[in-house]
């Protein structure tokens, strides 16, 4: 792999070159794309990666490493063999280079791929980090990164073996990268806001698509984003763009947090609530109020949505809407419309600086850890009506219980 890099130019900051990724990102999926065009150009040094994870995730993923073109996808695993099939077939992943199963990750490291994409379920996330992070490849890994207290500790940990490995590890959070998020948060740290007095954070969606069900343990993986222990339920595995925005706009964690909750109107499907409110209690009586819904609204205000008012101004965000400061420091900002994708498409093209130039702070790894742990606290303490500190999570040793007996290895 070295060989594969060594020709690679001097390294723009990290700051620098996310600033710019998004506006160069591209907007479309098609192959004919800006970015399809790129790819063809592209003229430097190649990083192959295998993929675990092939469903709707993977497979939009796998098109943005193959957009940026300094990608070759080499091998492809899913629990689902034809998953892995068809996400093989559409990216020219060799028939010998597609896996199926439980242990399918271990098959794609067998064949010594530069970097692991880790876009399966978040149950498994930890456990293919750091069999990935051992066998010395880089890391790529899709939100949330784990589904319980252990799992992110566990991540933390193989973030901390990558740096010393002189690996990557890269959490794809989309706003993180985007330049407005990046700016008014810049202000928000530099007092734009002042003094801090509350704060609101939503994530109201409709129902989410049902795959036909194989029935038995395999519907539960078809079905995962609907299960509470392959998900981490919806605060966890969904929520988290918002909670994160909260977790970036204070930085340091929340002291406690109360909650309720439950599975009111979507009945149908896997055993995930439907519906979260909680009440994070932040130092100096600051008190972040956050509510979720995953079913119709009937034509009410929906999107991922994040505001804190202070004594000088308000900041507003909204995934895919506006960014803003009202008040004594306004910052006009700017639309968000192509987040989904000019995020994750940053997110790749950082990968790959990082990658070929020998960036190994790996500095994603603990805001995501911090953010996927409140979303926890927020999900214990709804799950048991009682109030739940940080202290208390950081000590939290409960697993969730993946059910995967009946599973094919």
């Amino acid at each position: 792999m070295k060989q594969r890099f060594e020709a690679v130019g001097r390294t723009l900051s990290r700051r620098t070159f996310l600033a710019g990724a998004g506006a160069a990102a591209g907007l479309a999926l098609v192959d004919n794309s800006a970015l399809g065009q790129q790819a063809a150009a592209f003229n430097g040094p190649t990083i192959k990666i295998g993929i675990v994870g092939c469903g709707g995730r993977g497979s939009f993923m796998a098109n943005l490493f193959r957009q940026h073109g300094g990608y070759e996808i080499a091998a492809a695993a899913d629990y689902f063999q034809d998953r892995a099939d068809v996400l093989g077939e559409k990216f020219g992943v060799p028939a010998g280079h597609r896996f199926a199963g439980l242990s399918g990750y271990k098959r794609v490291l067998d064949t010594k791929p530069d970097a692991l994409v880790v876009t399966s379920p978040p149950f498994f996330h930890p456990e293919q980090a750091a069999a990935a992070v051992d066998a010395g490849c880089h890391v790529y890994v899709a939100k949330p990164v784990a589904v319980d207290v252990p799992g992110c500790l566990s991540i933390e940990a193989s973030g901390r073996r990558a740096t010393a490995k002189r690996r990557c590890f890269l959490v794809d959070f989309q706003t993180r990268v985007n330049p407005f998020y990046q700016e008014a948060l810049r202000l928000v740290h530099g007092g734009a806001l002042g003094a801090f007095a509350f704060g609101e954070a939503s994530y109201h969606c409709g129902r989410l698509n049902i795959h036909p069900p194989d029935g038995g343990p395999e519907g539960r993986v078809r079905n995962w984003v609907f299960d509470q222990a392959l998900s981490g339920d919806i605060i966890t595995e969904q929520n988290i763009h918002a909670l994160d925005v909260m977790s970036w706009i204070h930085g340091r964690p929340p002291l406690h947090a109360c909650g309720t909750g439950a599975r009111k109107v979507r009945l149908d499907v896997g055993n995930n609530w439907d519906t979260f409110s909680v009440i994070y209690q932040y130092p100096d009586n600051v008190a972040m109020t956050f509510s979720s819904r995953q079913f119709e609204g009937h034509g009410t205000a929906e999107g991922i949505l994040c505001r804190m008012f202070g004594a000088k101004g308000v900041l507003e965000t909204s995934y895919g809407g506006n960014v803003l400061i009202r008040g004594e420091t306004f910052y006009r900002g700017g639309a968000t419309k192509q987040i989904y994708v000019e995020g994750a498409a940053a997110n790749v093209a950082a990968f790959h600086q990082s990658v070929t130039g020998g960036d190994f702070a790996n500095l994603t790894v603990a805001p995501s850890v911090q953010s996927n742990l409140i979303t926890i606290m927020g999900r214990k303490a709804a799950y048991t009506g009682s109030r739940v500190t940080w202290a208390e999570t950081l000590k939290d040793t409960e697993r969730l219980d993946g059910r995967l007996d009946g599973l094919k290895a």
